[in-house]
């Protein structure tokens, strides 16, 4: 089934703000969130539809990507949605629950009392708590950018308390339901006032949202449910990645207190400078001085890539500054296959000393019609752009 375009999707032009296009969300979320539509399968695809749309645009790295490939470069192995490989293949009604509680379901919020989830309902409202992500940056050389490798690192990170298994509480103990809230995490107040009444719900100030608390905590994490460790992380590096790329390592994060779910481990690249490449893109370009013979009468010269090295033809007559083009000898094009270029710009040695005879033999080509250099030339820039295509 092809997907409709997320700019239709949320019914705003290409060119919205950040602001036009929560909006936009927040009118379809309003209007087909299961909690208003019970059982109306056609509304709950059309709150994913919607919310996958939201997703996207709103990040602006996703929403260029997204701009650039369309959904071939934020689906499953795309580079868009979660860094690499955590596209929307599989994207459920539980991950658009989670993203529309992310940015709009926070206690107290207009969302609890619309869609029917406030206190009078008779629910329970417990919060519960996430662990934190945590951000670490990879430095990676260009060769290894351009092969891929599996990367492992040890990241400090509070991890679950083994003595109470999470949940903060002592052996032979148990958690109690709060009081204050009844257990459901929120309580409701009532105000007076010569406007009316004014019913305000906020979080329980005594569980802190859980709906229970500790009387006997652990001690060994004081209640936490956490403490603070260490722990290897494996991260998969594709080829073709860039500086600022990053890849999300799902539960790696910070444990979350009283059993809650982990947070995320963020993995951002750092591209290093090397000695010999530089990057454009997907095209590396390197300098490469010759001997005046060979860029007169042409050869081949071996030259260096970062696959190990290859010949380079150089025609007769080659001019200081020429980019000559060594075709799929570049990056790798991150998931969609293919390589880029290497540009190689060509400098003519010229030697600082000469004997005797070679000096003679120079002065004489000197005086040769062929040898007399023509005024004006093309930029570094002009030839590169000639040499792309551009």
């Amino acid at each position: 089934m092809n997907k409709r375009d997320y700019y239709e999707v949320l019914a705003v032009d290409r060119g919205a703000t950040e602001e036009q296009i929560k909006s936009a969300y927040r009118k379809l979320a309003l209007k087909y969130h299961p909690d208003r539509n019970p059982g109306n399968q056609e509304a709950e695809e059309k709150f994913k539809e919607a919310t996958e749309a939201y997703e996207v645009l709103k990040d602006p790295r996703k929403r260029q990507t997204y701009d650039q490939f369309g959904h071939a470069g934020v689906g499953a192995g795309g580079p868009g949605f979660g860094g690499f490989g955590g596209g929307f293949e599989g994207f459920d009604l539980g991950d658009a629950l989670r993203a529309f509680m992310r940015d709009f379901g926070g206690s107290g919020s207009i969302f609890d009392d619309l869609f029917g989830m406030g206190m009078g309902s008779g629910t329970r409202q417990r919060r519960t708590v996430r662990g934190e992500d945590l951000r670490v940056r990879i430095p990676l050389a260009l060769e290894e950018i351009n092969t891929g490798l599996e990367k492992s690192i040890r990241v400090k990170r509070l991890v679950t308390c083994d003595a109470c298994d999470g949940t903060g509480v002592a052996a032979g103990s148990s958690k109690k339901t709060c009081p204050q809230c009844k257990g459901r995490g929120q309580v409701r107040t009532v105000t007076r006032t010569f406007l009316g009444t004014v019913q305000q719900v906020s979080t329980c100030s005594m569980c802190r949202g859980s709906g229970e608390i500790i009387a006997d905590p652990c001690p060994s994490c004081g209640g936490e449910g956490r403490v603070r460790g260490e722990s290897t992380v494996k991260i998969n590096i594709p080829a073709g990645v860039a500086s600022g790329n990053y890849l999300a390592v799902e539960g790696m994060g910070d444990a979350a207190p009283a059993g809650g779910p982990p947070g995320d481990l963020i993995a951002v690249f750092d591209e290093q400078e090397h000695e010999t490449f530089e990057r454009h893109g997907d095209n590396v370009v390197m300098e490469l001085p010759v001997s005046f013979a060979t860029a007169a009468l042409g050869g081949t010269v071996e030259v260096p890539t970062l696959d190990g090295s290859a010949k380079l033809k150089v025609p007769p007559g080659t001019q200081p500054g020429k980019v000559l083009k060594l075709k799929g000898k570049g990056i790798p094009h991150l998931h969609t296959g293919g390589r880029g270029d290497q540009l190689v710009r060509i400098h003519v040695w010229v030697p600082t000393r000469l004997e005797a005879r070679e000096r003679e033999m120079l002065e004489q080509l000197a005086r040769c019609e062929s040898f007399k250099a023509p005024q004006g030339g093309k930029s570094f820039l002009s030839k590169l752009r000639e040499t792309l295509g551009v």
